[in-house]
């Protein structure tokens, strides 16, 4: 039985858990040390961006790299003169979800006791993954990539597939340039 005075302590674990829970990073970034960020003056999109995506997610992230970038100060241009060109695809991803109840039994005394459980069941399950390559137009060599910890899948609303979209786009450049004020971790 919990104790009426640990009651406060207990709530604020769960609520220290929960703020913790909600800062995690959506979005992981690389770049190359060496490129001269503050040299980027134009960017387009390189002429295989969202190859092989649907229309609509491929219209989605397009738009918010746009807004993105512009923000940034960075003019939109003709690929053949652009310093960055940006690529970006969604890869397939598999990961393992485990939804339901496992189920145990346990008896014990003191510090010795047996127990023995049923795992949740497992399903495989298949989602996009968002990447956002940016190239050096003249050394051909990617300098800055960002890449989506939340996907996207079949499931979701076209509403929810775009705020999705948005949230990751922004959160990605926000690390853009790197050692940007703006840049809030990794």
């Amino acid at each position: 039985m919990i104790r009426l005075a640990r009651v406060p302590h207990l709530l604020a674990l769960v609520a220290l858990g929960l703020l913790l829970g909600g800062c995690a990073a959506k979005v992981v970034t690389d770049y190359d040390s060496n490129a001269a960020f503050a040299s980027y003056q134009s960017w387009a999109f390189a002429l295989n961006a969202g190859e092989g995506y649907t229309s609509l997610d491929g219209s989605r992230v397009e738009a918010a790299i746009t807004r993105e970038l512009g923000s940034r100060e960075l003019n939109q241009v003709d690929a053949s003169t652009a310093d960055l060109l940006v690529s970006y695809r969604i890869d397939e991803v598999e990961r393992l979800d485990t939804t339901g109840f496992s189920y145990g039994l346990g008896f014990g005394s003191g510090r010795f006791g047996w127990g023995l459980a049923t795992a949740p069941p497992v399903r495989e399950v298949r989602e996009g993954q968002l990447i956002v390559e940016l190239v050096d137009s003249t050394t051909e060599r990617v300098v800055w990539r960002g890449a989506s910890k939340r996907y996207l899948n079949e499931n979701q609303s076209p509403e929810t597939r775009q705020e999705l979209i948005d949230e990751v786009v922004a959160e990605m450049f926000n690390r853009y340039p790197p050692g940007s004020n703006t840049q809030s971790g990794n």
